[in-house]
């Protein structure tokens, strides 16, 4: 009698390496996270935390190393990593002629989210940037330009969540709403890999922690 197979994790990481110059920036890093979990980063300034994420999200090309997102090979080009991968890092741009309620809601068309008005409404208002749904990012302080860029990821598709210090300029009601989101994502199935600075953050969210540091 055949057992069934079991399904491989949300992401699989294998003998991640990035190397600039003759630097190793990350080398030989392996990482299992599992649907409905978080792995959290930890690590000083220059450990490699953004690093490794911009080689787990396809920004980036790793040196040497794969990247799996449920069995299937991470490509920057891919359909499936495009459909089923939400990424947050910290540089990340916007439409500077697009205002933010035009701006998610693009997101969630070209997601192809049912009823996506409804969805982009119900996350202005999570997110609270409802005053400012007409205004352009660039018109925006940098802790609403975080939560814009939060937004922009809880209004698509996702099996896969990728934080860069997620809470990065928000204020301590902010904070307690992305612990409060961020738990909703895991018990809705997705899988979490963030890096942060943030103790609290990693103790009310992370299954488990990755001190780069450790491995340096």
């Amino acid at each position: 009698m055949s057992r069934k197979k079991s399904p491989p994790p949300r992401l699989r990481v294998r003998g991640l390496t990035r190397r600039f110059g003759d630097v190793d920036v990350v080398k030989g890093l392996d990482l299992d996270l599992k649907a409905g979990a978080a792995v959290a980063l930890v690590g000083r300034n220059g450990a490699g935390k953004s690093t490794v994420l911009r080689c787990v999200s396809a920004a980036d090309v790793p040196t040497a190393g794969t990247v799996e997102l449920d069995g299937v090979k991470v490509e920057e080009r891919s359909p499936l990593t495009r459909r089923d991968m939400a990424v947050v890092m910290d540089d990340m741009d916007f439409f500077p002629d697009l205002s933010v309620v035009e701006h998610l809601d693009l997101f969630a068309r070209a997601h192809a989210v049912p009823d996506a008005e409804a969805v982009v409404d119900a996350v202005l208002h999570e997110v609270r940037l409802v005053p400012q749904s007409g205004q352009l990012p660039g018109t925006l302080s940098s802790g609403q330009r975080r939560r814009l860029a939060l937004a922009s990821a809880f209004v698509r598709p996702r099996k896969l969540l990728v934080l860069d210090e997620p809470e990065a300029r928000l204020d301590s009601a902010g904070l307690e709403w992305l612990v409060e989101r961020l738990r909703r994502e895991k018990a809705d199935g997705l899988g979490i890999l963030l890096a942060s600075h943030d103790a609290s953050l990693v103790e009310a969210v992370a299954d488990s922690v990755l001190d780069l540091d450790q491995r340096s």
